[in-house]
């Protein structure tokens, strides 16, 4: 079953969110990673993963599996334990609306994904 929807090119993307609506949080200080499912013609959400305590490494750990995470700040010892478990990361400057950056991976994978994107799907496949 994951074969198939990883072949559809589903990808599972945490934002890091204090408000619930924006990427508005530093990684080490999110309240929240909304987790969804996105593809180019839908997104679902997944699940919310509250943050209880100031723990990268708990943290780190509720995210496994998760292929892309957005946040608008992090730490390099977080960023490269992150990466070194799998995890794509993307950081804003600015607050973005999730709403919109969902659109935006929506229209990316219907299109022509980014060569890290085309990457995580192959992995997926394979």
């Amino acid at each position: 079953m994951q074969k198939t929807s990883s072949s559809k090119g589903i990808i599972k993307v945490a934002f890091a969110t204090n408000d619930g609506k924006n990427i508005d949080a530093h990684f080490g200080g999110a309240k929240q990673f909304h987790i969804y499912n996105i593809s180019s013609d839908k997104s679902d959400l997944f699940s919310v993963i509250n943050i209880e305590e100031k723990d990268t490494d708990e943290t780190i750990a509720k995210l496994l599996g998760i292929d892309i995470v957005y946040f608008t700040n992090i730490g390099p010892t977080a960023a490269a334990k992150i990466i070194n478990k799998g995890i794509f990361p993307i950081k804003y400057k600015d607050i973005v609306s999730l709403s919109a950056e969902i659109d935006k991976l929506k229209v990316m994978l219907g299109a022509n994904p980014p060569p890290f994107i085309k990457k995580i799907i192959e992995k997926k496949r394979a």
